[in-house]
């Protein structure tokens, strides 16, 4: 008979990142069948209610849940002091024969790398004052933090534009700087493409279309989701605009946005139409091109052949009419989705790297779980007749997502149509992660909006009454 065993420790705060590999670690012992390291936030709360474990009502989003279940009762105190093992290595990192403890502020890892671009990675609420210190300090910043409000961006980018810094971010989740890849990076060669994106998966997939192609960037700056939105007005764009000018490196800058207000499109448009340097937009909405076909505009102007994008595998029949269901951990792949599918409202697409899924839990490019669940939900559902996902590779990114997502693909009665966004070099092996899809059924694409567009026909197709 199994143990289950919850226990809250108030106000032992870590970041989401660290909790997911604490729970795998301590996963990963003997006789522990389930373990959950998490911040009580409601989220989490509520999957581990959904996992049968009774977490207290009094609980708060301030508090460390550990919940496991056992094989025996008699294994707690070893599961524990793995809980407690692995929280104290992940505060500490291996340098050769010794153990180098990292700065404990902003402000002595200033003085330890006084040249270098600061990276935020803290709770959203806490994020405003490192970064702050940063551009006090004279320090261009990445916020790779989430969960900040608009008016605090405003404040750190008018601060910024004040000093001729620049701020990437908040919830900036991808930028190539000198060469190095930062936050969810993919490998690409050095070349003459450079990159300002108010978008994370926006500008890995125009990287991943870009690297195909045989074409280097050598920079790619993000500025954050929000940086086009009215109540910010492109203020990061600008100054990163005005640094890829001045870089004699750079031949072509790729501008790239999830829709953006009109008026600060107008603006940045107008910016960019002024600097020596020329600009390619991929600016997602009505009417736009999509990042696909702003890539191979970019291509042309470079005077490379476009290439034909990679499709491989075949989709299986469909069990009847219904609507396209998108399952995506890339937020502006989502966007450009729902642009390409119109104004079908029958079709879904929901972004799980979504604030309202991360608060609290880690990138579903780290943690796939959430998605999971909902890929059961929506396959089960007789009205889904195309499932659409993607798979994100590069730095940061799951080690081998396509051994959680496979399995959960195979056997299903219906088509699956995949983006797999990724570059030769990166990390997790490209090819095999698309023959692991590809050999669970699903038909694989580089091209998130070749991907939507093929789901959109094979929905057409079957609810006209074309072959099942």
């Amino acid at each position: 008979m199994t143990h289950t065993h919850v226990e809250i420790r108030p106000g032992a705060y870590a970041d989401s990142v660290t909790l997911l590999q604490v729970s795998r670690a301590v996963q990963g012992l003997d006789g522990v069948r389930a373990a959950q390291v998490a911040m009580a936030t409601p989220l989490n709360v509520e999957v581990l209610t959904g996992m049968g474990f009774e977490v207290p009502e009094e609980t708060t989003a301030n508090d460390l849940v550990v919940a496991l279940r056992l094989d025996a009762p008699d294994l707690l105190a070893g599961a524990l002091a793995g809980v407690d093992d692995a929280l104290r290595g992940a505060g500490r990192r291996e340098t050769g024969a010794t153990t180098e403890v990292p700065p404990r502020t902003t402000r002595s890892a200033h003085r330890r790398t006084p040249d270098a671009v600061t990276l935020v990675s803290v709770p959203g609420a806490s994020a405003f004052v490192e970064a702050v210190d940063a551009l006090e300090a004279g320090h261009d910043v990445m916020v790779f933090s989430d969960h900040v409000p608009v008016w605090q961006e405003v404040a750190l980018k008018r601060l910024a534009a004040e000093h001729g810094l620049l701020v990437m971010g908040p919830d900036c989740g991808t930028a190539v700087v000198g060469g190095l890849g930062l936050g969810f990076a993919n490998v690409v060669a050095p070349g003459p493409v450079g990159v300002v994106a108010a978008s994370g998966t926006g500008c890995q997939q125009v990287l991943a279309l870009l690297d195909h192609a045989g074409v280097g960037v050598s920079s790619a700056l993000g500025v954050g989701g929000r940086d086009l939105s009215s109540d910010v007005g492109g203020l990061a764009t600008l100054e990163a605009l005005r640094r890829l000018d001045a870089d004699p490196s750079v031949e072509l800058v790729v501008l790239v946005s999830k829709p953006p207000a009109d008026e600060v499109a107008a603006t940045v448009e107008a910016y960019a139409g002024s600097l020596a340097t020329p600009v390619e937009q991929a600016l997602l909405g009505p009417g736009r091109p999509d990042l696909t076909a702003a890539t191979e505009a970019v291509l042309r102007r470079l005077g490379v052949d476009v290439p034909a994008w990679p499709v491989v595998g075949e989709v299986r029949a469909s069990r009847g009419p219904g609507a396209v269901r998108g399952l995506f951990v890339g937020g502006t792949l989502a966007a450009e989705a729902r642009v390409i599918a119109g104004g079908d409202g029958d079709h879904t697409f929901v972004d799980f790297g979504d604030d309202d899924y991360t608060a609290g839990r880690a990138h579903p490019m780290i943690d796939p779980s959430i998605r999971l669940e909902h890929l059961a939900r929506a396959a089960a559902d007789p009205g889904t007749a195309v499932l659409l996902l993607d798979v994100v590779l590069g730095h940061g990114a799951e080690p081998d997502p396509a051994a959680a997502l496979a399995p959960a693909l195979s056997g299903l009665d219906l088509p699956v149509v995949v983006t797999v966004v990724g570059t030769s070099a990166d990390p997790q092996h490209r090819t095999r992660q698309v023959q692991a899809l590809v050999d669970a059924g699903a038909e694989v694409h580089l091209s998130s909006a070749g991907a939507t567009r093929r789901a959109l026909a094979l929905c057409r197709s079957t609810s006209a009454g074309g072959p099942r």
